[in-house]
């Protein structure tokens, strides 16, 4: 199973053997502990729950504290279930670490994305600028029309307008593993990963399709 959880820490570069300055996004992966393995059988479909994140236990509820006494007893703040197509190949309270993953593999990296604020049409939806001239001196940035008088008669649901931006679960595919390092529990990937440092990710491994890509 290629799937851990942890926390970015941001941005840096590597140089690769062509001298070629490599902008990746470090994150300190695992390791994660196997709280629970799910089958078809007794749960209808097949996953496995990895728990990341040493924490004091009085920080957990009682409900908590049993869930986790199968795997280990271990107190964990993160606990993320994690979907499989075939038979799990880990079992009840194994440890997954960075060695999970090589440089040179494809993954996908989920997180929460920034939260900035109360953002206009442009800068949310990439709306362009109106004209400035023929006295629509204070409309350049205004959204326009958002809907017709008479028929509908109101604002369509769902039109883009301004409001409220980022703050969502994102999922970013593709990325490429660079460094895998078991010792100080870090990956470096090549490209931005979503959410601020500090932020918990959840790492995903892809598979190659049949026919080609990823």
């Amino acid at each position: 199973m290629k799937g851990l959880l942890g926390y970015k820490r941001g941005m840096a570069r590597i140089f690769d053997e062509k001298g070629l300055a490599v902008p990746v996004t470090v994150i300190e992966a695992g390791p994660c502990v196997v709280t629970q393995v799910k089958t078809h059988e007794r749960d209808g479909y097949q996953a496995v729950q990895l728990g990341f994140g040493a924490v004091k236990p009085k920080r957990l509820t009682q409900a908590q504290r049993g869930h986790l006494e199968a795997s280990g007893g271990q107190s964990l703040r993160h606990i993320k279930e994690f979907k499989l197509k075939g038979e799990p190949d880990v079992s009840l309270g194994d440890t997954l670490d960075v060695s999970v993953f090589a440089p040179g593999d494809r993954i996908q990296v989920t997180a929460t994305s920034r939260g900035l604020g109360f953002a206009g049409t442009i800068k949310r939806h990439h709306f362009n600028r109106q004209r400035k001239t023929h006295g629509a001196s204070d409309r350049e940035r205004a959204p326009g029309s958002v809907g017709a008088g008479t028929t509908p008669g109101k604002t369509i649901k769902g039109i883009r307008m301004a409001g409220r931006m980022g703050g969502e679960r994102v999922t970013v595919r593709n990325l490429e593993v660079v460094v895998a390092d078991p010792a100080r529990n870090l990956l470096a990937v090549r490209g931005a990963v979503p959410g601020f440092d500090g932020g918990l990710v959840v790492i995903r491994g892809l598979e190659r399709h049949p026919k080609g890509g990823w």
